[in-house]
């Protein structure tokens, strides 16, 4: 005998999680803490196990309850699911306004309902009493397949209807999509598994949807939004479409919160505009907007014709998806010398502009698509983001086409193209004297860590650049007080004050100089131990790479980038003509310092009051220790100043050595 007491319970259970998942899943709208809807969820889990008899097939513990299954079942629909037909420009939606207003013989304007037209998989739902009984994919209209299994995992449809007010037939359609988030995470799973990534959200909820096994589909995130109604017993469930959609909602189910009413061809115009605009913003994928007479009195009087409503129309937007073939690929140097591959393309137009090239991204990008000169490709474009190629149609490839290689020199000033082993990034090696490098090369070398020019900012560096002034860093110590005088928002006193910053910046040091060179994963700290270690610039441009790893805290990959860079003649060229300009610094002092803080390497957060942040840095660099910017179980002491945050927490969690700024000094001045 099931006592009234555990009947009771189970029953105050289903309904609160029930609310709880209509609130969270429905209305975006979370009334409790996860942890006390797992504590819920959780009692009654427990209940239903000790009292299998009570189990319902619409608990909310049963929508991963089915077993895998053998086939799809076919369902055919009692009213069929029907495509609409498309307007691609505002003059066709002028036109079936037009044909609406003649069949209506309506001498006023006809109010539509409008909706964002999901890329998504229509479905059917059938509700008998309330409760979910079949769910059915639109399929080719007159019958698709039954998906109940699959459908029930989709946590924002509802298994019973909320409250009492519903027919006791009731048919719910609307669309199946897998939002933008839960694509990119399903693709980045595949990817790590080495499983096939999906070409697009539609192709992912598609698939996610003829699953057999339902377990596989509660992973994949899907969503649902209605829009329409197919059965209805008894009739009439509304007047009008937006009012049924309303009285949806009322039931627990989600209606896009962009669903409006327009008045005329104006106002459907208006809406498509403003939709279009907030296209890409959308946490989902929309491919237009569908307007629908909203009367069903008047869509009744405009019936239909062939296979779609005469009183509904799909206003497309410019596709975003695109067929074309890949003519070659070049590869482009960015400014920080990193190798990017680029398809060119045959001149095709998606997303409401010709497109011509999309990226690549880099070798393993190639590999993963299995590119080659001369594919039929589709290509995609999202609003203002770089076109990219989706997928190679492997059906097209005609045995004419040609493998893409990485080049070995740079395309732009012919240095050594560099790839270390498990990067997927390469990278020229010619910094010093790469033209799609000298932008960032000149700013580097004269920021206050490295050069220390001041007055030398990115505007001045980009007119002396793009005027010819300057191609490569040595050119800095040849610019005249007129040149740069000349130049725009440049008086004759700045001029000179520039070209004395220069002049005075021959005098540096050698750490400085190797940290000005810009050469790859070399910062100051590096820098600074090379420039103790090997003592001379001659060392270093001589010494092997098994010779840099004997300097402290370089390891092999940044010993083969400094190897790298000065075997290249241009960089070393460019150093020649630093030297013959007159740089120079001070012979380096013994490192043997003899420190209680040689090899301690410090993090440092906060204001410091006494000395700023960099000063600090510098007084531990030169008796030898150690400067990072992140908290790790390496590091040997916290400096926290005022106002110190994330760093502190993370230190004082790892029971890390923290120190205040009277402590530190005390440190720095003991020997």
């Amino acid at each position: 005998m099931i006592p009234d007491s555990v009947k009771a319970e189970l029953a105050s259970l289903r309904i609160e999680i029930n609310e709880h998942n209509h609130r969270y899943y429905v209305m975006d709208e979370p009334s409790i803490p996860d942890a006390e809807y797992d504590r819920l969820m959780n009692q009654l889990k427990r209940l239903e196990s000790e009292w299998p008899d009570l189990v319902s097939p619409d608990s909310p513990t049963q929508r991963v309850g089915a077993a895998p299954i053998i086939s799809f079942k076919q369902v055919t629909h009692e009213i069929p699911m029907l495509s609409l037909d498309n307007a691609f420009s505002f003059e066709e939606l002028e036109d079936f306004d037009r044909r609406v207003r003649e069949r209506l013989e309506a001498s006023e304007s006809v109010t539509y309902a409008c909706e964002p037209k999901m890329d998504g998989i229509a479905v059917s739902l059938l509700y008998e009493n309330g409760a979910l009984v079949r769910a059915a994919t639109r399929g080719d209209g007159q019958s698709g397949e039954d998906i109940t299994h699959n459908v029930r995992t989709i946590k924002s449809v509802p298994l019973l209807l909320r409250g009492k007010d519903f027919p006791e037939l009731l048919e719910v359609r609307g669309e199946v999509y897998m939002p933008k988030s839960a694509f990119d995470r399903v693709n980045k799973r595949a990817e790590a598994e080495g499983l096939k990534t999906f070409v697009n959200p539609r192709n992912a909820a598609s698939g996610s949807l003829r699953q057999l096994d339902p377990r596989i589909t509660a992973t994949r995130g899907l969503d649902m939004y209605c829009y329409g109604l197919g059965i209805v017993t008894p009739a009439p469930f509304a007047d009008a479409h937006l009012e049924s959609l309303n009285k949806l909602r009322t039931l627990g189910f989600r209606v896009n919160p962009l669903t409006e009413s327009a008045c005329g061809v104006e106002g459907c115009h208006a809406y498509y505009q403003k939709v279009m605009a907030l296209r890409d913003s959308l946490p989902y994928e929309i491919d237009g907007i569908v307007f629908k007479v909203d009367n069903y009195k008047k869509q009744q009087a405009l019936g239909f014709v062939s296979r779609a409503p005469r009183w509904a129309i799909a206003h497309k937007f410019p596709a975003q998806e695109e067929l074309t073939q890949v003519v070659d690929v070049e590869f482009q140097v960015g400014r920080t010398g990193a190798i990017t591959p680029v398809a060119r393309l045959t001149p095709v137009f998606v997303g409401g502009v010709t497109v011509s090239n999309a990226t690549l991204h880099n070798m393993d990008e190639i590999r993963r698509l299995d590119l080659r000169i001369g594919d039929f490709v589709v290509i995609r474009r999202a609003g203002d983001v770089i076109p990219q190629i989706v997928n190679v149609v492997k059906e097209r490839r005609n045995p004419e086409v040609k493998e893409v290689l990485l080049p070995v020199r740079c395309p732009v000033c012919d240095s050594a193209v560099t790839q270390i082993e498990g990067e997927a990034v390469a990278r020229c090696s010619g910094g010093l004297y790469c033209q799609a490098q000298r932008k960032e090369a000149i700013k580097h070398f004269a920021s206050r860590r490295a050069m220390d020019i001041d007055g030398l900012g990115d505007k001045i560096v980009d007119a002396l650049v793009d005027q010819g002034l300057v191609k490569t860093v040595a050119d800095l110590y040849a610019l005249t007080v007129s040149q740069i005088a000349a130049l725009d928002r440049m008086g004759q006193k700045s001029a000179e004050n520039l070209i004395g910053a220069i002049q005075r910046s021959r005098q540096t040091q050698l750490a400085n100089f190797i940290y000005a060179l810009g050469i790859r994963e070399v910062g100051e700290a590096t820098a600074r131990a090379l420039a103790n270690f090997l003592k001379t610039l001659e060392s270093m441009i001589s010494a092997s790479v098994d010779d840099l790893q004997q300097v402290p805290d370089v390891g092999p990959v940044v010993a083969s980038h400094i190897e790298t860079f000065f075997r290249q003649p241009h960089n070393l060229e460019t150093i020649e003509a630093l030297l013959a300009a007159g740089i120079v610094w001070p012979e380096v002092a013994s490192s043997d310092i003899d420190h209680p803080l040689k090899g301690k390497t410090f993090v440092i957060t906060g204001t410091l009051s006494s000395l700023g942040r960099e000063e600090a840095k510098d007084r531990l660099l030169k008796v030898g220790a150690k400067v990072s910017g992140s908290v790790s179980k390496k590091t040997d002491f916290v400096v926290a100043g005022e106002a110190a945050g994330s760093k502190l927490e993370k230190a004082q969690a790892l029971n890390l050595t923290i120190v205040d700024e009277n402590c530190f000094l005390k440190m720095l001045e003991n020997s």
